[in-house]
């Protein structure tokens, strides 16, 4: 994978080019960073819809869409979600490479051009959105959040991590919830565009084989035009725990779920959060791990039993589905497994797995545009940016006792359970 190239453009706002001619396409995307509350999280997930449907200059769909059909079938979107304690808000457009464009067209301008008009230059009346875009991006926002509601394993984990983090920002949901999003209105919609504009750090990324230097430029000259006085940025690793939260709820349902939060203290910048993370896959990361093949394979305890790390906030999360006669049994079986490696009771087939499952899933990534933004994205806010190589050869040099320390970092915080009374339907 080849190397990054960063600048930054404005205040806050950081142009970071790939150069990969594998592919006939190219990615742009423009993410900004903000602190997280119930409020940015509301604003920031329905501004990532409205603005990529239309802008001042194309401000009807048909309009918008035709105008990507001329630049070779382009295509833009939006989304949002959260790093550790901060907000994201990304806008994406897809298109052909400028290798591939006829007549020495740009593509990687011309679309660059359109993803500031939509960011700076969106269809607004008297410093007001829409209200009819408004309208029904909140029924799809609240379509999605009843969507989580109804998919119990993301609901448990969401409910998990609500309880974990209680009073910290990343306990907040990912979108705010119902009632914060049913506040949002023309007016206060554009103020909250108007806020990120000034105040988020600001992450551009191209992914392409040419077209990268025009592209910058574009940005650069649309980022001059705006008063910028970006955000302090915070995330909080917390390590103690004054009390294990054990909390459950019961609900109509045949299979119960069991999740299990756990606190490390060690987040990304740490030298050590590479060891957290292929300890994690030898726990419950892969097909050949303890939590599979002993708690689900040979106790047959559980449907489904998984770990999954999350390197910004330094958080371990255990995820089952059980039988709900079999809960404690699970709990203890898990707990179990997690002594045994503390004791250093791990095979050197458990940790070849557990390797080679994590670099096969860093080096999918590399198979396309996406993925290679997807890779190097997920890295700004760790000391450097490391490409494909360096993260699989810092994987493969981990030893068996590094796995054993990281192990003894887990401090249990919550036990979330989400119990079935009876049989759906």
């Amino acid at each position: 994978m080849t190397n990054i190239e960063r600048k930054e453009i404005a205040p806050g706002v950081f142009f970071n080019s790939v150069t990969v001619e594998r592919f006939k396409t190219m990615k742009l995307s423009c993410t900004a960073y903000i602190p997280l509350t119930k409020e940015s999280a509301a604003m920031s997930a329905m501004l990532s819809q409205v603005l990529t449907k239309s802008c001042e200059e194309y401000p009807t769909l048909m309009e918008f869409s035709r105008k990507l059909g001329s630049l070779y079938g382009a295509t833009v979107s939006g989304g949002a979600n959260k790093s550790g304690d901060v907000r994201t808000m990304k806008l994406v457009v897809s298109a052909i490479d400028d290798r591939f464009a006829l007549d020495g067209e740009s593509v990687a301008q011309e679309v660059s051009k359109l993803l500031c008009e939509v960011l700076f230059k969106p269809k607004v009346n008297d410093e007001k959105f829409d209200g009819e875009d408004i309208e029904q991006e909140r029924r799809q926002l609240i379509e999605y959040i009843d969507s989580q509601f109804n998919d119990k394993q993301v609901y448990a984990a969401l409910r998990c991590t609500e309880i974990m983090c209680e009073g910290e920002p990343y306990g907040i949901t990912r979108h705010g919830g119902v009632d914060t999003i049913n506040k949002i209105d023309r007016e206060n919609l554009y103020k909250g565009w108007k806020e990120i504009l000034k105040t988020a750090r600001f992450e551009i990324f191209f992914v392409g084989g040419k077209g990268a230097d025009e592209a910058m430029k574009v940005f650069a000259s649309s980022f001059a035009e705006v008063e910028r006085t970006p955000v302090v940025l915070e995330n909080k690793v917390i390590y103690d725990v004054k009390e294990v939260k054990d909390v459950t709820e019961e609900m109509e349902l045949s299979q119960s779920k069991l999740i299990i939060g756990m606190r490390t203290g060690v987040d990304s910048l740490d030298p050590r959060s590479q060891a957290l993370r292929l300890m994690s896959a030898v726990l419950g990361g892969t097909a050949h791990s303890k939590l599979f093949n002993n708690v689900r394979e040979k106790l047959s305890l559980c449907y489904y039993c998984s770990s999954r790390y999350d390197s910004r906030k330094g958080i371990l999360r255990i995820e089952s589905g059980v039988e709900s006669e079999n809960i404690e049994k699970a709990k203890e079986a898990i707990f179990a497994e997690i002594e045994e490696m503390k004791k250093g009771n791990i095979t050197d087939f458990e940790m070849e797995s557990a390797k080679l499952s994590v670099c096969d899933s860093f080096r999918t990534l590399d198979d396309s545009v996406d993925g290679i933004e997807a890779w190097y994205s997920s890295q700004v806010f760790e000391d450097k940016f490391r490409n494909l190589d360096e993260k699989v050869q810092d994987i493969m040099n981990i030893t068996k006792e590094q796995v054993v320390e990281a192990a003894k970092l887990l401090k249990l915080d919550t036990i979330y359970v989400l119990k079935g009374n009876q049989k759906e339907g």
